[in-house]
């Protein structure tokens, strides 16, 4: 499909709270090297920095990123400050808390509750924000996220943060973070070969109740955090063939289907891949066509 005209509007908009964002954003982590936010590669700096910029010239208002999102010489906070600072007005960028890693780039311990403070002002200090519009608890395992979530509402009732997000839960961990303050969003792995039936029960409590849902590897599938998987499927490649589509919007495509409260948050540092993760949004699947990859997702069960 042609990619030069498409931009972020063809995917329709979600309100996260009071904002308004287009449905298809951009994930941030893959800006920071070949191995994403582990130590690999660096990225090329200004390659990034353009992606970025170009991003926001596609209409995208939705950019996905975290302080843990590092790498030799690279941070995408940093890149994100660098290109778009000052940032537009309608601008929102989501951020995560609760993992941690140190200055080696190793894994450390959990986030304890009194601890998610520190990782806010670091969010806002690599911005350079006085406020962030949308924060996600990140579940490291814990059972119960209350007193954690518990921590993020004070920061929020302070001002330093605007909206409150969940990532990794399942549907009791939802129900217990609402008895605390509103959630907005809920962020889970998902995608044709990622099902799992808390995630689809989450994915309808989402929908049901206004709250966005905002799958990650949706187009890396089991490639995860190395990059984009090449183990598509015929039912992918038939469909992407129809439309004269990659098998990457295809997968973007049929995961928006999924729901009008379904947000897409694709990564990339290549600007052709950009234009054509934003042009997937334009992408519209036939009832049979979804029907095809529909009994795909399941078979992936």
């Amino acid at each position: 499909m042609t990619t030069q005209t498409i931009t972020a509007d063809s995917a329709g908009t979600w309100r996260l709270g009071d904002l308004t964002v287009h449905r298809v954003g951009f994930g941030a982590m893959r800006l920071t090297g070949s191995a994403a936010f582990h130590l690999g590669a660096p990225s090329d700096r200004e390659r990034s920095i353009a992606v970025l910029r170009r991003a926001v010239e596609l209409g995208v208002d939705h950019i996905d990123t975290a302080a843990f999102y590092f790498s030799q010489l690279r941070s995408a906070n940093e890149l994100i400050n660098s290109a778009l600072s000052p940032y537009p007005d309608d601008l929102v960028i989501a951020t995560k808390v609760g993992p941690f890693r140190d200055w080696a780039g190793e894994w450390a311990t959990a986030a304890r509750p009194e601890d998610l403070r520190g990782h806010v002002e670091e969010n806002l200090r690599q911005l350079g924000r006085d406020h962030l519009d949308l924060v996600y608890l990140r579940r490291m395992g814990q059972d119960r996220v209350a007193e954690h979530f518990g921590a993020l509402a004070e920061l929020r009732d302070a001002g330093l943060i605007r909206h409150l997000g969940l990532s990794d839960v399942g549907p009791g961990h939802l129900a217990e973070a609402q008895a605390v303050a509103p959630v907005v969003a809920v962020q889970n792995r998902y995608g044709l070969d990622a099902r799992r039936p808390a995630t689809e029960e989450l994915l309808r409590l989402c929908g049901e109740q206004g709250i966005a849902f905002v799958p990650f590897f949706a187009v890396a599938g089991d490639g995860a955090e190395r990059g984009a998987t090449a183990d598509h499927g015929e039912a992918v490649h038939a469909v992407a063939r129809a439309h004269g589509a990659s098998p990457a919007q295809v997968r973007l495509a049929w995961t928006l289907h999924r729901g009008p409260h379904v947000l897409a948050i694709p990564g990339t540092g290549n600007p052709g891949h950009l234009a054509e993760n934003v042009a997937a949004g334009a992408l519209r699947l036939t009832a049979e066509e979804l029907r095809q990859l529909d009994s795909v997702h399941t078979v992936g069960s």
